[in-house]
């Protein structure tokens, strides 16, 4: 007895129909997974409260970006890596010259276009010379001998007698600070990576109708 095997031509048109099936079944599924993730990331940033603007800085691009492979990818990425990279991680910042850092009370104000400002803009800002206070318990200071306006913004004493004058706390001087973190960016990345497998079987089938 001889046993023939023979690929028909329909045997060959089903794989190949099958083949594009699932290119398009990953291609899909990369994208609607990369879009889920911006949309994660960007949900959490805004709910930290640190701004739409911020979390508009997250992008995701999927490849190839034409056409469809079996071999899919998506990348989620974000053009503000060291800001988010901060909130995300929570780290310890210390000053680069191994001495204090100075945080702005309420009573510094802000620069232009709401920046902060350093000890040294606040002096040519204010007109003012700040003081240093040392202190064994809680923070240092620099002060400031003037008077707060009515914003609660350290600024000089237009008295010329003196009246009203009193040390205003402008900055807090501590020798380092530990950041809270408020984002958990992997873990979001680790739940939609999870569902990959089960949205390219989705897909596929959706595909193959």
């Amino acid at each position: 007895m001889k046993l023939g095997f023979e690929i028909v031509p329909d045997l060959v048109a089903a794989m190949e129909r099958e083949i594009k099936a699932g290119e398009s079944a990953v291609t899909r599924a990369m994208q609607a997974a990369s879009q889920e993730l911006k949309g994660d990331w960007r949900a959490q940033i805004t709910r930290a409260g640190l701004g739409t603007r911020l979390a508009r800085t997250i992008h995701s691009q999927s490849y190839p970006k034409r056409g469809e492979s079996l071999e899919a990818a998506a990348l989620v990425w974000t053009k503000a890596p060291q800001i988010i990279g901060t909130h995300d991680s929570g780290p310890l910042i210390r000053s680069k010259s191994g001495f204090w850092l100075a945080i702005p009370t309420e009573a510094a104000g802000k620069g232009r276009g709401g920046k902060r400002l350093t000890p040294g803009e606040w002096e040519k800002r204010r007109g003012l010379r700040l003081r240093f206070i040392y202190r064994k318990r809680g923070p240092s200071l620099l002060v400031a001998e003037g008077r707060l306006n009515s914003r609660g913004i350290g600024v000089a004493s237009r008295s010329k007698t003196g009246r009203g004058l009193t040390a205003v706390p402008v900055f807090l001087l501590v020798p380092q600070v530990k950041l809270r973190k408020r984002l958990a960016l992997a873990r979001d990345a680790a739940r939609v990576q999870a569902q990959v497998p089960g949205l390219i079987v989705r897909e596929w089938v959706e595909v193959r109708g």
